[in-house]
C-alpha cells in the first residue's frame, strides 16, 4: 500500500495448508493463521470458461485484503471498533477486490490493519497483534506508511508498492489522497507480477532491459544491511546486464539539490535523529501531509464520536492541527519536484536500488515503535517511493542476525510493468548470489578481499564520473591493496593520473595492467598517452599500433598513430 495507504494483503501461494506447514516449524507456539483475521469469509471467482479460451489468470490461488477495502455485507472496521460501531455494512465490494475474484482468485478473509491505518507496527491496541512469520519476536508491521514495502521485508516476502493513481481505490477507506495506493504481497514474483497484470490492467507484451541500476550509496552506509547483500545486488546485476549498467549516487544529495522546496518546509523539524537529512526532512514531510489529508477526511467523525484513539495516533493529529493551506501547498510542491527528480535519475528503464528499511524490526511492544522518532525512521527510505508516487518493490535476500533482510528496486512513475518484470528477470539470480555467498569459502579472507577491492573499485569509477581525479585514484589504490592481480584497477588508476598530470605513474600502472592481461586495450592506448606526453614518441607509437591490432576499428587509437607519425614525416 502506499506509504500512508490502507494494503492489500494478498497472502497468494499461502493458503491454510501452507500456513499449517510453517507453524510446526517455529519455535514458539503460535496461532495457526498467525492471528492475521478479523474475520474469515469466501468469495469464490466465476466459473471457468470453456476451451478453447484461456483459463483466468489467477486461478488456484487465494487472497486477504485489509479491513480498509469494503466487502459487500461486511462492515469495513479501518482497525478501530468505535468506526465498526457507528458504520453499516458495505454495499458493495470494492473494485479491487472484484476485480482479483473475477480473475480467478478466491477472497478468503480481511486481516488486522492499524488503528485508523495511521500506524507503521502492526500493532494495533485494540486487536492481537498478528505474529511475524519470518522473525516471531518482532513486529510485522502490516499496515500503512510501509506500504507494503515494510511489512513485505519484515515478514521476509515480495511486496509491490504501484505507481500512484494506477489502481482504483474506490470502496477503499481514504487515509491520505496524496499517499494511498493499493499494493500486493507474495511469496513468488512471478504470483506478484500475474496479480499486477490483472489490477494494472497492462497486456503481456515483450519485456525491456534495464540500461542503468543507480545504487544509493549513501542509504546502504546508512542501513544496517549487511555488506555482503550489496555485493549479491552488484554481482547480480553484473551477470546479468553487465557491469556497464551499474552507476552510483548520493541519494540524499541529489534530493537535496533537485528538491529546493524541500529546505523550506520545516514544519515540526528538529535538529538530531536524523530529520534534520535530506531523506529525514522528506520523511517527516510525508508524515505531515498524511496526517493533514486524514483529519481533512476524518476529523469530523473523531469530533461527533470521540473514539478510543492509539495515544501515538492522537499525537499524531494534533501535530497536524496548527497547519495552514500553505504549509500543505509546500507538502505538494516537494511532491511534484521529487517526481520530476526521480523520473530524470532513473529515466524511461532505469532502476534505482536501495536498502528496504533502515535497521530490522523492533522486537514487540517495543517502546521504540510508539515514538514519532521511529516513525520517521521507519519510513526514511520508503517515503522516495511514497511521495514521488514512483512504483518500488521489496525483494527478500535472506536472513541476518535472525532477522530478515529486504532490498528494494524503484522505477519512475508509470514504469509499473517494466518494474515487475525487472524482478521477474533478476529474481533466480539475486537467490543463487545469495546462496554462493551463504557456503563457506576455503579461503573467506580471500573472497572478502575480493569483494571489498570490488566496491572500492565502483567507488573510484563515481570519483572519476565527478572528476574528483585524486579521490579516484585513492579509491583505486585501495582497490589495488586489496586484490593486487586484477589488471583494470591499475589502468583505471592510469586514468586518473593522466588527469591530474601524473604520467610517469600512469605509465607504471599501464605496464603492470599489461602484464597482468596482454589484451587490456585500454592500457595500451593510456599508456601510448602517458609516453606521448613524456616524449617517447616511439614507444607510444607501438602501443597505439598494437592496440589497433588488438581492436582495428579503435578510433583513438588510429588518429593518434597518425598524428605521431606526422610528426616524424
Amino acid at each position: 500500500m502506499a506509504s500512508s495507504s490502507p494494503n492489500l494483503w494478498v497472502l497468494l501461494g499461502l493458503g491454510i495448508a501452507g500456513i499449517l506447514i510453517m507453524t510446526k516449524k517455529l519455535k514458539r507456539a503460535v496461532r495457526a493463521d498467525f492471528g492475521a483475521f478479523i474475520e474469515r469469509l469466501q468469495l469464490l471467482p466465476p466459473p471457468q470458461p470453456l476451451p478453447p479460451k484461456a483459463p483466468h489468470p489467477l486461478t488456484g490461488l487465494s487472497f486477504a485484503v485489509s479491513d480498509v477495502f469494503d466487502v459487500e455485507g461486511l462492515v469495513t472496521g479501518f482497525g478501530n471498533p468505535d468506526w465498526s460501531r457507528t458504520h453499516e455494512p458495505a454495499t458493495r465490494t470494492c473494485p479491487v477486490v472484484a476485480a482479483l475474484v473475477d480473475g480467478g482468485a478466491t477472497c478468503v478473509g480481511k486481516t488486522v490493519v492499524d488503528d485508523m491505518a495511521l500506524g507503521v507496527s502492526g500493532e494495533n491496541k485494540h486487536y492481537e497483534s498478528p505474529t511475524n512469520p519470518a522473525a516471531p519476536a518482532r513486529v510485522p508491521g502490516i499496515d500503512t506508511d510501509g506500504g507494503v514495502r515494510l511489512p513485505a521485508g519484515n515478514c521476509a516476502v515480495v511486496g509491490f508498492r504501484p505507481s500512484h493513481g494506477t489502481v482504483s481505490l474506490s470502496g477503499v477507506i481514504p487515509v491520505s489522497e496524496s499517499l494511498d495506493t493499493v499494493g500486493w504481497f507474495a511469496k513468488d514474483p512471478s504470483v506478484l507480477r500475474r496479480v499486477g497484470h490483472v489490477l494494472l490492467q497492462v497486456p503481456y507484451a515483450a519485456q525491456r532491459k534495464p540500461r542503468t541500476f543507480v545504487i544509493a550509496d549513501d542509504c546502504f552506509q546508512l542501513s544496517k544491511l549487511p555488506a555482503d547483500r550489496t555485493q549479491v545486488v552488484i554481482k547480480s546485476i553484473e551477470k546479468l546486464y553487465g557491469r556497464q549498467v551499474l552507476r552510483h549516487e548520493n541519494l540524499g544529495d541529489y534530493i537535496k539539490l533537485k528538491v529546493p522546496s524541500l529546505k523550506t518546509f520545516s514544519v515540526g523539524q528538529s535538529n538530531g535523529d536524523g530529520k534534520s537529512s535530506p531523506l529525514g526532512m522528506l520523511a517527516n514531510a510525508m508524515q505531515i501531509i498524511k496526517c493533514y489529508e486524514f483529519r481533512q477526511n476524518h476529523n469530523g467523525w473523531i469530533n461527533s464520536v470521540k473514539p478510543t484513539l492509539d495515544p501515538v495516533i492522537s499525537a499524531q493529529l494534533r501535530e497536524a492541527s496548527d497547519l495552514t493551506d500553505a504549509d500543505i501547498e509546500k507538502g505538494r510542491t516537494i511532491r511534484i519536484e521529487l517526481r520530476s527528480a526521480i523520473d530524470a535519475l532513473v529515466k524511461d528503464d532505469g532502476i534505482l536500488v536501495t536498502p528496504t528499511a533502515l535497521g530490522p524490526p523492533p522486537k514487540l511492544e517495543a517502546k521504540e515503535s510508539y515514538s514519532k522518532e521511529y516513525l520517521i525512521q521507519a519510513t526514511t527510505l520508503s517515503s522516495v517511493a511514497s511521495m514521488s508516487g514512483c512504483c518500488q518493490v521489496a525483494v527478500p535476500l535472506g536472513v541476518h542476525e535472525k532477522c530478515p533482510v529486504s532490498l528494494s528496486l524503484l522505477a519512475r512513475h508509470g514504469a509499473d510493468r517494466f518494474l515487475l518484470d525487472t524482478l521477474q528477470s533478476m529474481y533466480t539470480s539475486l537467490q543463487e548470489q545469495l546462496d554462493t555467498a551463504s557456503k563457506p569459502k576455503v579461503s573467506s579472507k580471500a573472497m572478502t578481499n575480493e569483494e571489498s577491492a570490488n566496491v572500492a573499485k565502483e567507488k573510484g569509477n563515481q570519483a572519476f564520473k565527478d572528476k574528483q581525479w585524486q579521490r579516484a585514484v585513492g579509491f583505486y589504490t585501495e582497490a589495488i591493496k586489496l586484490n593486487s592481480t586484477n589488471a583494470t584497477y591499475y589502468s583505471n588508476r592510469a586514468a586518473a593520473y593522466l588527469e591530474i598530470g601524473s604520467y610517469i605513474q600512469a605509465e607504471a600502472d599501464c605496464s603492470q595492467a599489461i602484464d597482468l592481461d596482454k589484451k587490456n586495450v585500454k592500457s595500451y592506448l593510456r599508456r601510448g598517452t602517458s609516453r606521448e606526453m613524456l616524449g617517447y614518441y616511439k614507444e607510444a607509437m607501438d602501443d597505439f599500433g598494437y592496440a589497433l591490432v588488438l581492436e582495428p576499428k579503435n578510433k583513438r587509437a588510429s588518429q593518434s598513430l597518425e598524428r605521431l607519425r606526422k610528426l616524424f614525416q
